[in-house]
């Protein structure tokens, strides 16, 4: 597996001015899928066998890397990401480190998934990044201890190969396992830094979980809800509409450009499975001078299905919370919101239960994955 496409070596020691403007990346076709290490969703950097110049738990932070030429510390330069010290040979006639060496961190996912992509970016380590990567995965289910994951019995599929990268680049990897992981143990071999890590794929909940919990959010990320398609993503993602908790910051829902035509701009979602709709709450927290003016909720039962009005188009406020209860429930297996005539909403909920025919497809898809 390589990269899409590959990048290596050093970039160019840093001149002053943009540190991005010589930065290396591509467009990776699959981060239209949700980041599963995105600490929103529970995501964590739980140990690393070295974290001298910078902390691993880094690697995890939902923005770009900052770079300070003037920010040192006592143990040297201060980077945004995860840095390992050099690695040494063990002896005066051999003083460079063997091809075993390595360092490595283990990432628990915010949720179980399948993983589609993985990005290991070395933003601004332009002599000071890996040589090579290498990402493996395994599924265990509960809240397993770094001890208990590196123990003999558990076992780790590679997702990505040893592999050579860039330095100062987004090093992307398709990934192609169709199974269910919940840890990584991300390698960096020898040493050196990785400023972040993103690991997109599709979230495999657990049937049993959302049985336990009977009505629950269908569209939530968390529950395995997905934003298949939108309108616009001129300022923001739409999966962030569907992210755990109340939005905190005007970026962290979705929002649109300015529209100078008659039209209007739309979230097409996939929910957990086929589901019975009997709730919903559209938030337009923190969307005070743009949110959008009205709302309409449907759902459609199948690929194939006619889309079905479940809430017909309503007057939204700013930075409110607004609350609709069905007058009967609506089955579907996938939901759409149309907002007029442009704008932006922060969080899409949609409570309800999963149909028997909807309990009965997610446990086999879980069971097939391992899950």
């Amino acid at each position: 597996m390589t990269a899409i496409p590959s990048f290596t070596g050093d970039a160019n020691p840093y001149g002053g001015g943009d540190p991005y403007a010589d930065y290396r990346t591509a467009d990776f076709p699959f981060t239209q899928y949700a980041d599963l290490a995105d600490r929103r969703l529970g995501a964590g950097v739980i140990a690393a066998n070295d974290e001298f110049f910078a902390q691993r738990e880094n690697l995890l932070v939902p923005e770009p890397a900052e770079f300070d030429p003037e920010h040192f510390g006592h143990k040297g330069k201060i980077m945004d990401g995860w840095e390992t010290r050099r690695r040494r040979g063990a002896s005066a006639e051999h003083p460079w480190p063997t091809a075993e060496d390595h360092d490595w961190a283990l990432v628990r996912l915010g949720a179980p998934g399948v993983i589609r992509g993985i990005v290991v970016d070395t933003a601004h380590f332009r002599g000071n990044y890996p040589q090579a990567v290498s990402v493996e995965g395994t599924c265990v289910p509960g809240s397993p201890s770094p001890e208990e994951l590196l123990g003999d019995d558990v076992k780790w599929t590679t997702l990505v190969p040893r592999t050579a990268v860039g330095g100062h680049a987004a090093n992307g990897f398709a990934v192609a396992a169709e199974q269910c992981f919940t840890h990584l143990r991300v390698n960096q071999h020898p040493d050196g830094g990785i400023a972040r890590l993103r690991v997109h794929g599709e979230v495999v909940p657990d049937p049993a979980w959302l049985r336990a919990l009977g009505t629950f959010d269908v569209v939530a990320l968390e529950n395995g809800g997905r934003a298949e398609d939108a309108s616009n993503l001129f300022y923001s993602p739409a999966s962030n509409t569907i992210q755990p908790g109340r939005s905190r910051k005007m970026d962290d829902g979705w929002e649109t450009r300015r529209r100078r035509d008659q039209g209007h701009d739309w979230i097409r979602y996939r929910l957990a499975a086929q589901a019975q709709v009997r709730a919903l709450e559209i938030d337009t927290a923190y969307l005070k001078g743009n949110s959008a003016g009205w709302a309409s909720v449907s759902v459609k039962d199948g690929e194939d299905g006619d889309w079905q009005e479940i809430l017909p188009r309503t007057r939204l406020q700013p930075d409110t919370n607004h609350r609709f209860v069905l007058p009967a429930p609506a089955v579907g297996t996938h939901a759409r919101v149309d907002i007029f005539p442009d704008g932006g909403i922060s969080r899409l909920r949609l409570f309800g239960s999963l149909t028997p025919e909807g309990t009965s497809r997610l446990a086999a898809r879980h069971q097939e994955l391992g899950g």
